[in-house]
């Protein structure tokens, strides 16, 4: 740092004394003694200023002599090899965050018939009662018989499955709990920003690489991605996730996205794929996840609201013509319906295949993903409106959700 000097002036203010105010003889004294003569304990300017120098320059030369012994001082040699044993300071390290979650993070692996099917990851997020639970994805575990959860020390146990979810792809694990079994602490996405330092903890094609810590920042917050459950042209649901980064692995799902002081705001569960993007990995926002888990504990699933119809994309073009279903030429966005359940809310409601469904509750529906996720905002019990176009004229009508399988 410079700091630019600055020139101090002073303002002598002279003071005309009448001479015939004095006695002769002192005229030519007070002249000289108030002016003209210095006191004996005065230090000149240019003397000042080259103290000042002298001194700075011997505390500079102080200060190196003694930053160098200091260095000197923390090496050793040995066999002509020189070793440092300066302790590393890194401003911009996050090993401190890094080491409050680490232990929490466990390698998941799914068996079948006692065969290895997949492995992911997961973290302790809650102990009680005796019991430790572990949160994954749902698409982790899809499928498996048999669990397992490997910790950093190597000791591994059998999991439970207390729950899973499809759509927010949410599983609970528990395990047995023990003092060695360390829960992560949940962080608050209100206080994140988007730019800030953010890092994952993960199992990159399996236990090979566990405890792979990536690092980045927060690219976006309240990012709605269409997801797919198989590899359909149509996208099934949408998902709110946060966008890093920070690089996401096959093996990473289901691992913590943590802050800069080591607290998880979500957990990771996809990544965008494809030749001309690099760096785009989504995460589920902590709070969402565990107002799921609550759930998974006490209910082992979520239930869904259920309305009773089948749908269609209006960009199915083909099926729409094999199910009889003509769409004006003036509608372009909303979900045909096909089919409509004996005795279902639907029915109830009025609804009749060939309605084209263009909102709920006054959201726009735009597709069956964007239908879906309007949808599961509500619960069952719950009256929502639908409005559709039949024959070409919008109309709306009351819909009482029920309670799903």
């Amino acid at each position: 740092m410079y700091i630019k000097s600055r020139k101090i002036h002073t303002n002598k203010k002279v003071i005309d004394m009448p001479n015939e105010e004095l006695p002769h003889n002192e005229k030519n004294d007070f002249s000289y003694n108030r002016i003209s003569k210095k006191s004996s304990n005065e230090i000149s300017v240019p003397a000042l200023t080259i103290l000042v120098i002298a001194l700075s320059l011997i505390s500079g030369c102080l200060g190196a002599y003694m930053m160098l012994n200091s260095f000197s001082s923390n090496v050793t040699t040995n066999n002509g090899i020189t070793t440092s044993t300066t302790k590393l300071n890194e401003p911009n390290s996050i090993s401190n965050a890094v080491s409050k979650v680490y232990d929490s993070v466990v390698v998941v692996e799914v068996y079948n018939n006692k065969q290895l099917v997949s492995t992911g990851t997961g973290f302790v997020y809650k102990k009680e009662n005796g019991k430790a639970y572990l949160m994954t994805n749902n698409h982790v575990i899809s499928g498996g018989k048999e669990i397992k959860v490997l910790f950093t020390d190597e000791t591994e146990q059998d999991a439970t499955i207390v729950g899973s979810d499809t759509f927010s792809d949410i599983a609970v694990l528990s395990i047995k709990d023990s003092d060695k079994i360390v829960a992560a602490t949940m962080g608050d996405n209100s206080k994140s920003k988007v730019g800030d330092t953010v890092f994952t903890v993960g199992s990159p094609e399996g236990s090979d690489y566990a405890g792979t810590v990536t690092k980045g920042i927060l690219s976006a917050q309240n990012r709605l991605v269409e997801v797919a459950l198989s590899n359909s042209q149509t996208s099934d649901y949408f998902m709110q996730v946060l966008q890093t980064d920070a690089a996401i692995n096959p093996g990473n799902s289901g691992g913590p996205i943590c802050n800069s002081n080591g607290e998880v705001i979500g957990i990771t569960n996809m990544k965008l794929v494809d030749d001309t993007v690099e760096g785009m990995g989504f995460a589920i926002p902590i709070e969402e996840a565990l107002k799921v888990t609550e759930i998974l504990e006490k209910e082992g699933k979520v239930s869904r609201p259920y309305i009773g119809i089948s749908m269609l994309d209006l960009s199915n073009s083909f099926y729409l013509w094999q199910a009889g279903i003509l769409v004006p030429e003036n509608v372009t966005s909303g979900i045909a319906v096909y089919k409509v359940e004996n005795n279902s809310p639907a029915q109830k409601a009025g609804l009749q295949k060939g309605d084209i469904i263009t909102k709920i509750s006054g959201k726009k529906t735009g597709s069956l993903a964007e239908f879906r996720y309007e949808l599961y905002k509500h619960s069952p019990n719950e009256e929502v409106e639908i409005t559709y176009i039949r024959n070409g004229e919008e109309k709306t009508t009351k819909v009482t959700l029920e309670k799903g399988n």
